[in-house]
């Protein structure tokens, strides 16, 4: 049976067009869509429309980018991740582990709650508690400031004394802190570990002089040293799982003293710089794997019913 692969992607990207074709030269059929044209239909066997597919289903989800929009629509199109979840369609990543990934407080929370270290983190609504999270830690070290919701480095702050702190309609009223973590720099580093199905596909080391490390803000990919590579795989393996990712972009941080700690955890993520320095095709290693998963999904539900007839005649 030819497997049925959507892609939610929202642009036509290199990234989104390299697992369609990775997808498509090991025997599969694809069809790539953005997000929002996917719909609820009640007079539809399914409750979705779903273009490209009639009123049947895809045998498996991968979702590359959800666009920004209204609370509205990204509550509908996770939605309808849900629902395809729901009708035991696989997505990868799941509704669930996308908002677990957007939200960078929930994202930390399930990190610490895993026992995964990570730096001392504080999500609060408010200006006066805010001042009064940073008057109490800045004693200890500097504070970072994160969009709840944002990537790509946009919008970090540094907060150094309390009048660093925004106005609250700057980002709307929430505060993200985190302690800063001192690093040797410049220049400085940081690392992306690149999970999928359980298993490490690839992994960089980013080289920048600005302390915010991100390719896109001008940092070099480079390949890690060897001797952190074990202990940078454990640590980017175990936060996909607290997050619930089947693939996952892991952001580690190592500190001054010789730690590692996760940073981020990111659902959706962008592989363009990692892959100048990867060994492998990362589009590949992902279609690979998601093909794999379907494979023996469909083997699994082919043989219970047979075993099931087997007991009945025995």
């Amino acid at each position: 049976m030819t497997p049925r692969i959507l892609i939610v992607s929202d642009n036509s990207e290199a990234r989104s067009k390299g697992l369609a074709q990775s997808l498509r030269g090991r025997g599969a059929t694809v069809v790539t869509v953005p997000l929002a044209s996917l719909a609820f239909d009640t007079d539809r066997p399914n409750g979705l429309t779903i273009p490209g597919f009639g009123d049947g289903l895809p045998d498996a989800v991968l979702v590359r980018s959800v666009a920004a929009g209204s609370f509205e629509a990204i509550t509908r199109r996770l939605g309808v991740l849900h629902a395809l979840g729901r009708l035991s369609v696989p997505v990868w990543n799941s509704a669930q582990a996308i908002e677990r990934c957007v939200d960078k407080s929930m994202t930390t929370f399930l990190l610490q709650q895993a026992g995964l270290p990570t730096p001392p983190t504080f999500a609060v609504e408010g200006r006066a508690a805010a001042e009064e999270i940073a008057a109490r830690e800045l004693a200890r070290t500097r504070l970072v400031l994160k969009p709840l919701f944002g990537a790509q480095g946009r919008g970090i702050r540094m907060i150094a004394s309390l009048s660093d702190l925004p106005s609250p309609a700057e980002i709307n009223d929430v505060y993200y802190l985190q302690h800063y973590v001192p690093r040797v720099g410049p220049p400085f580093r940081d690392f992306r570990v690149f999970v999928c199905a359980g298993k490490v596909v690839a992994m960089m080391s980013r080289r920048g002089e600005d302390w915010i490390t991100n390719v896109n803000r001008g940092a070099v990919p480079e390949k890690p040293s060897t001797h952190a590579e074990d202990d940078l795989a454990a640590l980017a393996i175990a936060a996909a799982a607290a997050v619930g990712a089947d693939f996952a972009g892991v952001d580690i941080l190592p500190a001054q003293d010789g730690r590692l700690l996760v940073l981020e955890v990111n659902s959706m993520p962008a592989w363009s710089g990692l892959q100048t320095v990867a060994a492998v095709n990362i589009a590949d290693a992902i279609a690979e794997a998601l093909l794999e998963f379907v494979a023996a999904r469909t083997e699994s539900s082919s043989v219970r019913p047979y075993r099931m007839a087997a007991r009945a005649n025995s």
